[in-house]
């Protein structure tokens, strides 16, 4: 019997222990892994002193309007004149005044701003910002500390008609007016705000305002917005961008589609450049990225506000581009002019203290009010010194087991001694009702399917999803996600029909979810992990909390908010994309319970994954995500690592195995990884089971979407019984 997903999976390349497929780009030699250095020349030569750095400003103000934004009009018009049309005193005693602008463009066209003077007497310091209702709160707060505030026409093409309805389709009339260049929307807003400070600053105005000290912020699409006005004006000096996003304070290199972020397919055309699609899946050979901004705005005052679980930004991520930008802040001997600002909770809302603390830095980087620089400190998540982590090894914690005890215990040795007790009250909770719909678990829910709080292990919580019209003992599936730090378990950008996970419910299967350690609502458990545990690994943590969830659902090890529907207990199976298939090929070699697993774009060989690949080498697991240390030991030694991806699989044989192995996986070495699935091929050989080991390998990115879930559930549907 054909599943009913069978179709929808015809062109995926499948075969038993298939060879590879044609490769595309050659994975192994182009594109940087790393961000490309903010103090080094595109031609790899270093900047030294401060005529290098304008050197290389130019050089990254070229690229950035090349293939990010666009060019600007050749010329920049000048101000023609500037009419009061109305002005109004409300009862705070500030002046409120709208004004037309005209400029001199070939048909001599302008747009209207508006200027909020405080009732104080100046000189004032000037905010910036487009008037989206979410923003106009900084502006009638910075009115109140004393600042002159100028609304300019930013406001983006999809804002309603609201009292600033004109203001979202100026930039359309002054694209048409220099049809040459070749400027975004937000670049041309960007350009907008400019030419609003053109006046504001100009003597014609007779606006009192304070030398050098402009600011402008922007939330979302306005934080891009707000970095790229800054990035490209002088005359603005401080800048707060509010979950930009990618590409501002997100790097696309680290967050394709592996984080379930934003990357180049996603962001609307007019935001950026159409030419960026093009990169989906090749973010490492992306000329630049979101970084580059820092260069440009450095040394002034920059604050990146993000919140640890944004939909639109990877704390990850956020961080890698906040560490290159530090180089050059301290370059220019101004470390503190450069912060990430965390706060709890989601993309939204901006709250009272939020505004508060984003026009403090505004006060601090203009040195007034009470501000002060110990209200910014240095914080991070993902910083991991592996150095002193290894000054605290032994020698005998650093020697791993001879290989005539096997080559299970030399995997366990990498993943780390695990303690004795792990710290947990004892006590299991469920995940509310509030953090679920933060973390959007019910975003895309379909008929048919519901979702149960459940704890299990050291109350690691999360959802069980079923299919309640289901009645007989259902087949179980674990989803392992993959580096999706903000978001979790839950899948974020690409989502084309549903998640997974809905999906697997309303087919009839039980599944149980939740986020892996030092991910989603368990963020924070990574950021001090090796302080708690440090001959342990957060991988080993992350295998451990699996087996813990077989033990929930094989023998009711934790509990659940209300009954379970009834489970198939011989028929546990594990799905995992990236960083979760990885997982699952470690916990399925090492539980036996599992009666099958799936890994789209789990892994690449260790032994041959040298810093010269464009994977990023082993670097990525024992550095960069501090999942597995103990192979930093073998740094630039790979080929003496004590095991293989082959040993692991061939520990899960004969028991049920499907990998997709993308050929244009940028994180894998496509060949490499089809001669180590050849190698494991011996052990199913063996056992007389070859049709249990299953290799996909599609001519894709790697992706986790609707076409890689229908190739899971006509799999699954296969060997379900």
């Amino acid at each position: 019997m054909r599943s009913p997903v069978a179709c929808a999976v015809a062109a995926c390349t499948l075969a038993a222990g298939a060879p590879g497929a044609g490769r595309g780009t050659d994975l192994k030699t182009t594109g940087k892994p790393r961000l490309p250095p903010l103090l080094r020349f595109e031609d790899g030569r270093p900047v030294r002193t401060r005529k290098d750095l304008a050197e290389r400003q130019a050089e990254i103000r070229a690229l950035m309007t090349r293939h990010y934004i666009g060019r600007f009009p050749a010329k920049t018009p000048g101000l023609l004149a500037a009419r009061v049309t109305a002005r109004t005193h409300p009862a705070d005693g500030s002046t409120r005044q709208r004004v037309r602008l005209t400029f001199d463009t070939p048909n001599r066209i302008g747009f209207e701003i508006r200027v909020w003077t405080p009732k104080r007497r100046g000189p004032h310091p000037v905010l910036l910002l487009a008037p989206r209702a979410y923003q106009l709160p900084w502006a009638h707060d910075a009115l109140k500390r004393g600042y002159l505030v100028c609304l300019y026409p930013g406001v983006e093409h999809m804002a309603p008609d609201d009292e600033f309805g004109e203001y979202k389709r100026v930039w359309q009339r002054f694209r048409r007016e220099y049809p040459g260049a070749t400027w975004t929307e937000l670049s041309g807003k960007a350009w907008l705000a400019s030419r609003a400070l053109d006046y504001v600053l100009g003597p014609e105005s007779g606006l009192d305002t304070v030398d050098g000290q402009v600011a402008i912020i922007g939330h979302s699409r306005y934080g891009k917005q707000s970095l790229i006005a800054a990035a490209f004006d002088p005359r603005i000096t401080a800048v707060v961008a509010r979950s930009p996003g990618s590409p501002a304070s997100c790097p696309y290199r680290f967050t394709s589609r592996e984080t379930f972020a934003e990357t180049p397919a996603d962001f609307p055309d007019p935001w950026f450049l159409k030419s960026l699609h093009g990169y989906d899946g090749r973010e490492h050979e992306l000329p630049g990225d979101a970084h580059y901004w820092y260069a440009l705005i450095a040394p002034r005052p920059c604050l990146i506000h993000t919140a640890h679980h944004d939909g639109c930004e990877p704390t990850f991520a956020v961080e890698q581009a906040y560490l290159e930008g530090r180089r050059i802040y301290r370059f220019l001997k101004k470390p503190r002019n450069l912060r990430v600002l965390y706060r709890t909770g989601q993309h939204n809302p901006t709250t009272a203290q939020h505004r508060r603390q984003n026009l403090d830095w505004f006060d601090l980087a203009f040195e007034r009010g009470k501000a002060a620089s110990s209200s910014f400190p240095e914080e991070l998540i993902h910083q991991f010194d592996w150095k002193a982590w290894r000054k605290g090894l032994s020698k005998n914690d650093r020697t791993p087991p001879p290989a005539s005890q096997g080559v299970r215990s030399r995997i366990l040795w990498t993943l780390g001694r695990s303690p004795a007790n792990i710290e947990w009250d004892g006590q299991y909770t469920f995940l509310s009702a509030g953090e679920s719909k933060m973390m959007t678990h019910d975003r895309w829910a379909i008929p048919n399917t519901e979702r149960i709080p459940a704890s299990f292990g050291e109350n690691v919580r999360g959802n069980v999803y079923y299919n309640p019209r289901v009645k007989k003992p259902a087949p179980a599936v674990i989803w392992l996600h993959p580096y999706s730090y903000h978001s979790g378990y839950n899948e974020g950008y690409g989502v084309q029909k549903t998640t997974i996970y809905h999906r697997l419910a309303r087919a009839g299967y039980v599944v149980l979810c939740f986020d892996q350690c030092g991910f989603g609502l368990r963020l924070l458990e990574g950021r001090n992990f090796y302080g708690q545990y440090p001959k342990w690994s957060r991988l080993g943590r992350m295998v451990h909390d699996v087996h813990a969830a077989v033990d929930f659902l094989v023998d009711g090890e934790g509990q659940a908010k209300r009954r379970l529907p009834a489970i198939r207990k011989d028929r546990i199976f594990l799905l995992g994309y990236a960083l979760g298939g990885m997982t699952g090929l470690y916990a399925a070699a090492l539980d036996e319970r599992v009666a099958g697993v799936a890994c789209f774009s789990g892994f690449t060989p260790l032994r041959t994954n040298t810093d010269n690949k464009v994977t990023g080498g082993n670097r990525r697991w024992w550095e960069l995500h501090a999942l597995q240390p103990l192979l930093g030991l073998y740094h630039g030694r790979e080929a003496e690592i004590p095991y293989d991806f082959d040993d692991v699989l061939s520990l899960i044989a004969p028991r049920q195995c499907l990998l997709v192995a993308p050929t244009r996986d940028r994180f894998a070495d496509h060949d490499e990884v089809v001669a180590c699935v050849n190698r494991a091929k011996n052990a199913w050989r063996q056992a007389g089971r070859t049709e249990n080991l299953t290799l996909a390998v599609p001519n894709d990115i790697s992706r986790f979407q609707t076409a890689q879930q229908d190739r899971f559930l006509e799999w699954l549907w296969g060997v379900r019984r």
